[in-house]
């Protein structure tokens, strides 16, 4: 089988789970013994490396700011067009994110992922300016087919876009991450420590925790927050700390690479997802797989994911996750049996399955063509 991802995903984005999806399942798909290319003339993505199965068609270049950002991709539209669009020994065209032009090639069939349906279901998160759900229910008319990443994923495509269910699948996503001893370091700060991973404002619902924590002497005093990746402080994030009185020593921010998070998840007392909506939340397989015990939304597609392999709680309530906060950090027994369960639910989730499965949909795509 012929397999083409577009450019779109490594364009733009240098790291980020979404390209992080496709760089894992190109790889896999690859070693099956298929023909997949990347076309990406110009590309800023840095998952792929001198041992990656596949590398984009193309030349890996800086990150520029986001007024230069719009060229390459730009001229990589053109080239898709000019050297895409004709071919016609292609079997499957996967377009990588939401695209208005059609560089589908003439032989191929035209399949797409939908991760989420945050814009659609959260658009007061989003400039009035942003053009993602137009974009996606475009992108959506055109498919051949749709790769949903969850149920739940798959029920809002079909309640919000009137998507037919014949024309959806479901392919869960896998994992990365792994820790070895080096990775384990100790925290700059004197406290146990809860972990937060990822971008902190809209409906990542960062601010329960903080909130949370201002309820309990108990976890002001014991404990401290650690914030992984998602840029610097905010100012409002400053503001409500100092509006909640905590003291300063509460929240440390830290950057780094894969290893440095794998090591975070290793050592924290518990990771925290309070996000209002997901459409699957790789974050929780990875921490599940490294022993970290797992407090989330009962929201969305997030207890979908975990099962019974975590303490769930209403992110809309912070004196719900000030309860479950504190029967995890502070009971042995609770912390235990929540690691013992993540690694049993890690068991069903693996990039090798993802792509497995997404392989199968290609084959039922092209046979029910013929």
């Amino acid at each position: 089988m012929r397999i083409i991802y577009d450019h779109q995903i490594f364009t733009w984005q240098t790291y980020g789970g979404i390209s992080r999806y496709y760089y894992e399942i190109a790889n896999r798909i690859a070693a099956m013994g298929n023909d997949v290319e990347i076309f990406s003339p110009f590309y800023v993505n840095k998952y792929f490396h001198k041992d990656s199965q596949i590398h984009p068609f193309g030349f890996k270049i800086p990150r520029f700011s986001k007024y230069i950002r719009a060229i390459p991709n730009i001229v990589n539209e053109v080239f898709s067009h000019l050297l895409i669009k004709r071919r016609r020994d292609v079997d499957i065209f996967h377009e990588t994110y939401y695209s208005i032009n059609d560089n589908c090639p003439l032989s191929a069939k035209r399949v797409i992922t939908i991760h989420d349906m945050i814009h659609e279901k959260y658009a007061r998160y989003f400039p009035a300016q942003d053009k993602t759900r137009k974009h996606k229910a475009h992108a959506v008319g055109n498919a051949d087919h749709i790769i949903c990443v969850s149920e739940n994923t798959r029920r809002d495509l079909m309640d919000l876009l009137n998507v037919p269910e014949e024309k959806i699948s479901v392919v869960y996503h896998g994992y990365t991450l792994s820790c070895s001893r080096n990775d384990i370091k100790t925290v700059n700060n004197k406290k146990p420590f809860v972990l937060y991973v990822g971008k902190r404002d809209g409906y990542k619902n960062f601010e329960l925790i903080l909130r949370a924590f201002s309820n309990s002497q108990l976890l002001q005093k014991e404990i401290s927050i650690v914030c992984f990746g998602g840029g610097k402080t905010l100012a409002q994030e400053k503001e409500l700390l100092r509006l909640l009185r905590l003291p300063s020593d509460c929240v440390t921010y830290i950057d780094g690479n894969d290893h440095v998070l794998a090591g975070l998840y290793a050592s924290a007392k518990a990771f925290i997802y309070p996000s209002l909506y997901e459409g699957f939340g790789i974050p929780l397989l990875e921490a599940m797989a490294l022993g970290c015990p797992v407090l989330c939304s009962n929201t969305s597609s997030i207890p979908e994911v975990v099962g019974n392999a975590a303490l769930l709680f209403d992110p809309k309530d912070a004196g719900n996750l000030q309860i479950a906060l504190e029967k995890v950090v502070f009971s042995s027994d609770c912390s235990e049996t929540l690691k013992v369960k993540g690694y049993e639910r890690i068991k069903l989730f693996s990039w090798e399955k993802c792509a497995e499965e997404t392989l199968r949909v290609y084959k039922h795509v092209l046979e029910r063509s013929t």
